[in-house]
C-alpha cells in the first residue's frame, strides 16, 4: 500500500506542477500589473492563449525539416520529465534515484538543443540570431548552476536531490555563507535560465533584444503552444528546485494524505512568496545589455565559486 501510495503522490506532484506552471506564469504577470498600477489580463489568461493556440492550425514553411515538427513535442516532453524528478510535495519518492542534478541539467540542456536547432532549421535571420544567442549564454549559464548546486552537495556528499534536501531538513538551521553565496548565484542563473529581466523580457517583440522569442516567431498553432507551455513549466521547475534545496522545510517524508495536503500548501506559500519577489525585481530593474549578459553571468559563476572556497575555509571542520 505504501508504494502505490507513493507512486500516486509521484504522479499527483508531476501533474500538478505540469497543470499550474500557465497560472504561476499568469500569476507573475498579473502581480507585475498591479504593481505598474495596471489592472492586467488575470491569472488565468495563460490558460486562455494556450486553450487558442491548440485550437489553432498549424502553419509552416514549406521547406521545414523534421526537426522543425518534432522539436515542440521533444522540447516539450524532456522539460516536463525533468520537472517531474524535482520532488515539490514529498521527498521520498519511486523516481528518488533519477532525481539527481546532473541528469536534472541534461534534460534541460536537452530541450534547449533542439529548441535553438528549431530556430536555425528554417533559416531565417531572427531564428539563428536567437539561437546563437540562447546557446552563447547557456554556455556560461550551466557551469554556473553546476557550481552552485555543488556547494550544497558537498554537505550532503551527494548530487541527488533528494539526499541534499535530507541533509538540510537534518541540519541546524544557521547561516552559512557558502549558502548564502549559492542562493545568490542560484537566484541570478534561474532568471537567466527563464529569460526574464534583466537578461530577457519574455513580453517583448522588439527583434534585436529577443533571445527565447526570436527562436519561436516561426512557430504557430499547437506548436507554439507546447512551446510556450514548456517554458512555463520551466519556470516553475527553477522555483521549485530554489525552494526545495534553500528552504524545504514542510516537504512531506512519507505519503500520508494529511502530510501530502500541508506540503502543498507550504509549496504554494512558498511559491507564491517568490513569484511575487519575482515581480518585485522585474518591476524594479531594467533589462540589460546584450553585451552585459555575459558579464552577469560571469558574476554568478563567480559566486558560486566564492560559496565553494568559502565552505573549505570557513565551514570544513578541521
Amino acid at each position: 500500500m505504501s508504494v502505490m501510495a507513493s507512486i500516486s503522490v509521484q504522479l499527483f506532484q508531476a501533474v500538478l506542477l505540469v497543470l499550474i506552471a500557465p497560472l504561476a506564469a499568469g500569476f507573475v504577470s498579473t502581480c507585475k500589473a498591479r504593481l505598474q498600477n495596471r489592472r492586467g489580463a488575470g491569472v488565468l489568461q495563460p490558460w486562455r492563449d494556450l486553450r487558442k493556440l491548440f485550437a489553432k492550425e498549424v502553419v509552416m514553411a514549406e521547406h521545414a525539416s523534421w526537426i522543425f515538427r518534432f522539436a515542440p513535442y521533444i522540447v516539450f516532453t524532456a522539460t516536463m520529465m525533468a520537472a517531474s524528478v524535482v520532488p515539490a510535495l514529498m521527498v521520498d519518492t519511486p523516481l528518488s534515484l533519477t532525481a539527481d542534478v546532473i541528469a536534472l541539467v541534461a534534460l534541460l540542456a536537452l530541450a534547449r538543443f533542439f529548441l535553438a536547432l528549431a530556430g536555425m532549421d528554417i533559416g531565417t535571420a531572427f531564428g539563428g540570431m536567437g539561437a546563437s544567442r540562447e546557446m552563447t549564454f547557456s554556455a556560461l549559464a550551466e557551469p554556473a548552476m553546476l557550481m552552485s548546486i555543488f556547494v550544497l552537495s558537498l554537505g550532503a556528499h551527494s548530487t541527488n536531490l533528494t539526499t541534499m534536501i535530507n541533509h538540510t531538513l537534518n541540519t541546524p538551521v544557521m547561516m552559512q555563507p557558502s549558502i548564502a553565496f549559492a542562493l545568490a548565484a542560484m537566484v541570478m542563473i534561474a532568471m537567466a535560465e527563464n529569460g526574464r529581466i534583466p537578461i530577457d523580457n519574455p513580453n517583448t517583440h522588439l527583434e534585436l533584444t529577443m533571445i527565447h522569442e526570436a527562436m519561436l516567431l516561426e512557430y504557430s498553432g499547437r506548436h507554439l503552444a507546447l512551446m510556450e507551455w514548456a517554458s512555463q513549466i520551466k519556470l516553475i521547475l527553477f522555483a521549485t528546485l530554489l525552494v526545495d534545496l534553500f528552504v524545504p522545510w514542510g516537504i512531506a517524508a512519507h505519503a500520508d494524505p494529511g502530510g501530502v495536503v500541508l506540503a502543498c500548501v507550504f509549496w504554494l506559500f512558498k511559491l507564491a512568496v517568490l513569484f511575487v519577489l519575482l515581480a518585485l525585481a522585474e518591476t524594479g530593474m531594467a533589462k540589460l545589455r546584450l553585451f552585459e549578459v555575459p558579464e552577469y553571468l560571469s558574476a554568478a559563476f563567480v559566486l558560486a565559486f566564492l560559496g565553494l572556497i568559502t565552505h573549505y575555509m570557513l565551514e570544513v571542520a578541521v
